[in-house]
């Protein structure tokens, strides 16, 4: 599978490098520190690029969406409202600010805000959320009984199996936590 990486630092850099491993293709693209997207894909190998943001959105057959939270709407314009249309968006997201936790809007999960955000036409999980990057590779790989519990949710269901599969993929448990208004985190 194709997979483009928006926002290739600690969580999508590590996941890009996992997939890798797993023969799936990822275009890396948006990073605080932008000259090290050629040397994180140098590193991954050749199953690794890089692109803009709307370059790594339109390469995916799914799409690893993990930028700060104060960022997304910058981001989500620079890909433009078309790139998207049809994809699997993997939301990593949590609702961290400068100040801490960002205020919600009342029973919203901060899933279904990000779910809002998305253009129309986007197929969204929120996954990749709950474990540090430093935990993720550390644990990843792993068979059997030793395997992490992936927590992922959505309210569309073809595009969790897709998820679903992404985490089998790199050795963690699927774990089903049902739709977005269950997303507590």
């Amino acid at each position: 599978m194709k997979i483009g990486i928006v926002g290739a630092g600690r969580i999508g850099g590590n996941l890009a490098s996992l997939w890798a491993k797993q023969r799936h293709e990822v275009m890396l693209s948006y990073s605080r520190e932008p000259e090290n997207l050629e040397q994180r894909s140098s590193a991954i190998g050749a199953l690794a690029s890089v692109g803009s943001v709307r370059e790594a959105a339109e390469f995916g057959d799914a799409v690893l969406f993990s930028v700060p939270w104060s960022r997304i709407d910058e981001v989500l314009e620079e890909i433009g409202p078309d790139a998207l249309d049809g994809k699997v968006l993997i939301d990593t997201t949590n609702q961290f600010g400068p100040d801490g936790l960002v205020d919600l809007p009342d029973g919203k999960t901060a899933a279904q805000v990000n779910a809002e955000r998305m253009p129309s036409g986007v197929h969204y999980v929120k996954a990749f959320n709950t474990l540090t990057a430093g935990f993720q590779g550390a644990a990843a790989g792993r068979s059997g009984d030793e395997r992490v519990a992936m927590f992922f949710c959505g309210d569309d269901d073809e595009a969790k199996q897709t998820v679903k599969t992404l985490i089998r993929d790199i050795g963690f448990a699927q774990v089903d936590a049902g739709g977005l208004a269950d997303a507590a985190v």
